[in-house]
Protein backbone atom coordinates (compact mmCIF):
# COMPACT_ATOMS: atom_id res chain seq x y z
CA UNK A 1 0.00 0.00 0.00
CA UNK A 2 1.11 3.41 -0.94
CA UNK A 3 -0.05 6.92 0.71
CA UNK A 4 -0.84 9.41 -2.06
CA UNK A 5 -0.88 13.43 -0.80
CA UNK A 6 -3.07 15.91 -2.24
CA UNK A 7 -0.96 17.30 -5.04
CA UNK A 8 -0.71 13.84 -6.81
CA UNK A 9 -4.87 13.73 -6.05
CA UNK A 10 -4.91 16.80 -7.51
CA UNK A 11 -3.35 16.00 -11.02
CA UNK A 12 -5.09 12.47 -11.05
CA UNK A 13 -8.17 14.37 -10.96
CA UNK A 14 -6.34 16.95 -13.90
CA UNK A 15 -5.90 13.68 -15.84
CA UNK A 16 -2.23 14.73 -15.14
CA UNK A 17 -1.65 11.45 -13.58
CA UNK A 18 -3.99 8.37 -14.51
CA UNK A 19 -4.94 5.55 -11.97
CA UNK A 20 -7.25 2.44 -13.08
CA UNK A 21 -9.42 1.11 -10.66
CA UNK A 22 -6.46 -1.45 -10.06
CA UNK A 23 -3.97 1.10 -9.49
CA UNK A 24 -5.87 2.35 -6.71
CA UNK A 25 -6.17 -0.94 -4.90
CA UNK A 26 -2.72 -0.18 -3.72
CA UNK A 27 -2.96 3.25 -2.92
CA UNK A 28 -4.67 4.98 0.13
CA UNK A 29 -5.31 8.56 1.46
CA UNK A 30 -6.62 10.12 4.46
CA UNK A 31 -9.40 12.70 5.66
CA UNK A 32 -6.70 15.35 5.57
CA UNK A 33 -5.95 14.38 1.83
CA UNK A 34 -9.77 14.33 1.53
CA UNK A 35 -10.23 17.73 3.35
CA UNK A 36 -7.42 19.14 1.23
CA UNK A 37 -8.46 18.78 -1.96
CA UNK A 38 -12.12 19.30 -1.08
CA UNK A 39 -11.33 22.43 0.07
CA UNK A 40 -10.19 23.53 -3.72
CA UNK A 41 -13.40 23.28 -5.13
CA UNK A 42 -14.70 26.69 -6.09
CA UNK A 43 -18.21 26.28 -6.47
CA UNK A 44 -20.92 23.32 -5.53
CA UNK A 45 -20.17 22.10 -9.34
CA UNK A 46 -16.77 21.58 -8.69
CA UNK A 47 -17.51 20.08 -5.51
CA UNK A 48 -19.58 17.37 -6.77
CA UNK A 49 -16.79 16.14 -9.46
CA UNK A 50 -14.68 16.83 -6.52
CA UNK A 51 -16.87 14.31 -4.75
CA UNK A 52 -16.79 12.03 -7.64
CA UNK A 53 -12.78 11.90 -7.54
CA UNK A 54 -12.86 10.74 -3.72
CA UNK A 55 -14.87 7.87 -4.35
CA UNK A 56 -13.01 4.49 -3.86
CA UNK A 57 -10.34 4.68 -1.92
CA UNK A 58 -8.93 3.30 0.57
CA UNK A 59 -8.72 5.17 4.14
CA UNK A 60 -5.89 4.82 6.30
CA UNK A 61 -7.75 5.89 9.42
CA UNK A 62 -6.65 8.42 11.74
CA UNK A 63 -6.62 7.43 15.40
CA UNK A 64 -5.41 9.38 18.47
CA UNK A 65 -2.21 7.30 18.04
CA UNK A 66 -1.07 9.05 14.45
CA UNK A 67 -2.20 12.46 16.33
CA UNK A 68 0.00 12.43 19.24
CA UNK A 69 3.07 10.89 16.58
CA UNK A 70 1.64 14.71 14.66
CA UNK A 71 1.89 16.48 18.00
CA UNK A 72 5.62 15.58 17.86
CA UNK A 73 6.51 16.45 14.73
CA UNK A 74 4.83 19.35 15.11
CA UNK A 75 7.22 19.87 18.17
CA UNK A 76 10.44 18.92 16.76
CA UNK A 77 10.22 20.38 13.01
CA UNK A 78 6.99 22.96 12.89
CA UNK A 79 9.83 25.92 13.25
CA UNK A 80 12.92 24.48 12.32
CA UNK A 81 11.50 22.58 8.82
CA UNK A 82 8.27 25.06 8.69
CA UNK A 83 6.71 21.61 8.86
CA UNK A 84 2.24 22.54 8.56
CA UNK A 85 -0.33 20.71 10.52
CA UNK A 86 -1.68 19.04 7.55
CA UNK A 87 1.80 17.63 6.69
CA UNK A 88 2.62 16.08 10.46
CA UNK A 89 -1.04 14.48 10.10
CA UNK A 90 0.03 12.93 6.59
CA UNK A 91 3.43 12.15 7.94
CA UNK A 92 2.29 10.65 11.29
CA UNK A 93 0.35 8.60 8.96
CA UNK A 94 2.53 7.06 6.58
CA UNK A 95 4.87 6.97 9.63
CA UNK A 96 1.94 4.57 12.10
CA UNK A 97 0.73 2.50 9.37
CA UNK A 98 4.38 1.72 7.93
CA UNK A 99 3.69 3.79 4.27
CA UNK A 100 6.00 4.86 1.40
CA UNK A 101 4.72 8.69 0.68
CA UNK A 102 3.93 9.64 -3.06
CA UNK A 103 4.21 13.26 -3.18
CA UNK A 104 5.59 16.03 -5.75
CA UNK A 105 6.20 17.96 -2.45
CA UNK A 106 9.77 15.66 -1.09
CA UNK A 107 11.40 18.77 0.51
CA UNK A 108 7.98 19.02 3.05
CA UNK A 109 9.00 15.34 3.79
CA UNK A 110 12.49 14.24 3.06
CA UNK A 111 14.15 14.75 7.10
CA UNK A 112 11.22 12.30 7.97
CA UNK A 113 11.99 8.66 8.29
CA UNK A 114 9.58 7.84 5.51
CA UNK A 115 10.19 6.05 1.85
CA UNK A 116 9.32 9.01 -0.63
CA UNK A 117 7.72 6.92 -3.55
CA UNK A 118 8.02 8.08 -7.09
CA UNK A 119 6.21 7.00 -9.98
CA UNK A 120 7.27 7.01 -13.74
Amino acid sequence: MIFVDTCILIDHSKDKIILSTDDKKDLCINSIVQLEFLVGALNKKELREFDKVLKNWNLAHIDQEVFNLSVELMKEYGLSHNMGVYDSIIASTCMIYHLPLWTHNKKDFRFLDIELYTRD
